[in-house]
């Protein structure tokens, strides 16, 4: 009987958790590498055998069908920070997301107009027509019996483990928090955030404000200090023919500056928008800081003048105007009034906006704009945007 109890397997107490954390962890890798990486963004081609070996184990483990987890993925993509995304906490509440994500999932993937407009190119074969998708709860249920027979009664904890890691670590956390809290590397179009620098306990997706960045990148980090265990493996699976990245997020390269800006420099510099923007934020920060506190010395007790703005000044110049929430605009104006300095590095980054966003403008001339910004920063007087005007000419792709 307690033979029975313990299962095929007979593991100490820490023996048990080692395999439940390991267990889960390949259900995380296998919804990053697979679902998310090479279903939802074709950022990464799979060779069949690691294609199927992800979707067989997400099968046991999750019953979540490929087409419908791709397709709500990609609507969120499309629709993110608005009424129709389906699990945004800046619109539903952190607490509705981070609590009931699994909730909002199920009632997304029966929205048949998603899966129709976003699900397409996702697996349409026997297996998936006649097994994965119609009877998606055999896989946990075999999953349950597996367990058990392994581990005995420590397979049920295991297994019910299994079962709530994706809900609380995707669907919670990662839709939750990953948009609600944390760092934020790139200022773009929506609220998603790094939640720590090294995406280790979720396979990578903690560095969620570079994957929104950069949607269609296989590789999730993007600073020098930051780590993407995914990118790892994907790198291992290549390294064994079983996988081939097809796109990463573009690099700045600096060379020489150019004495002239081109148009080889203006493709870099659009490819890049968002790290010219934070670098921008960067090459600037002292020169803000500086004359803020010049402004706090010159106004005292005047109360009608926050100086509490270094960090907000820094997000903003990482921003395009119209990503700044309306609330902070009247703020930022107030201040800008109070400051020839603000307003001409505010004023110069917001010209930068002009080169990469869409408009009917020619190549021709967006490159005489970015040659008549470079000009006019290097003769204003501001050291360090003359600085960054010759960063800017020695701008070139990877």
């Amino acid at each position: 009987m307690l033979s029975w109890l313990n299962g095929l397997i007979d593991l100490p107490w820490w023996g048990y958790i080692v395999v439940a954390l390991v267990l889960t962890h390949i259900t995380i890798a296998s919804v990053t590498i697979f679902l998310h990486r090479h279903q939802a963004h074709r950022a990464l081609d799979l060779h069949p055998i690691a294609s199927h070996f992800f979707r067989f184990w997400l099968w046991l483990t999750t019953g979540m069908v490929t087409k419908e987890w791709a397709a709500i993925h990609r609507k969120h993509h499309a629709r993110c920070e608005t009424p129709e995304d389906p699990h945004s906490p800046q619109v539903l509440g952190i607490k509705k997301v981070l609590l009931e994500g699994s909730e909002l999932y199920r009632a997304e993937s029966k929205n048949k107009e998603t899966l129709e407009k976003f699900g397409h190119g996702t697996p349409d074969d026997w297996l998936e027509r006649h097994l994965y998708t119609p009877h998606s709860v055999w896989g946990v249920v075999t999953m349950a019996i597996i367990d058990g027979l392994l581990f005995g009664a420590n397979g049920i904890w295991i297994w019910a483990v299994q079962m709530i890691w994706i809900p609380v670590t995707a669907a919670g956390i990662i839709n939750g928090i990953g948009h609600y809290w944390g760092y934020r590397n790139f200022e773009n179009e929506d609220a998603s955030r790094n939640i720590v620098p090294w995406g280790i306990l979720i396979g990578g997706e903690e560095l969620h404000n570079n994957h929104h960045t950069f949607g269609t990148s296989a590789k999730l980090s993007n600073k020098a200090w930051e780590f993407d265990i995914g990118w790892l493996y994907i790198r291992i699976l290549e390294t064994f023919g079983l996988a081939k990245v097809r796109r990463v997020a573009p690099a700045v390269r600096a060379i020489e500056a150019k004495s002239q800006a081109d148009f080889d420099t203006l493709q870099a510099i659009i490819a890049n928008r968002y790290e010219i923007a934070s670098a921008y934020a960067r090459q600037l920060k002292a020169t803000v800081s500086a004359e803020i506190e010049q402004m706090r010395q010159r106004a005292h007790n005047r109360p009608q003048v926050d100086f509490n703005l270094q960090r907000a000044m820094k997000r903003w110049l990482k921003q395009d105007r119209k990503d700044t929430p309306v609330q902070d605009q009247a703020h930022l104006d107030a201040l800008l009034a109070e400051s020839k300095v603000l307003e001409t590095v505010y004023s110069m980054r917001q010209e930068l906006t002009l080169l990469w966003e869409r408009s009917s403008a020619s190549k021709e001339q967006l490159l005489k704009q970015l040659q008549d910004w470079c000009a006019r920063a290097e003769a204003s007087g501001i050291e360090a945007l003359r600085e960054f005007s010759l960063r800017l000419r020695g701008t070139a792709l990877a």
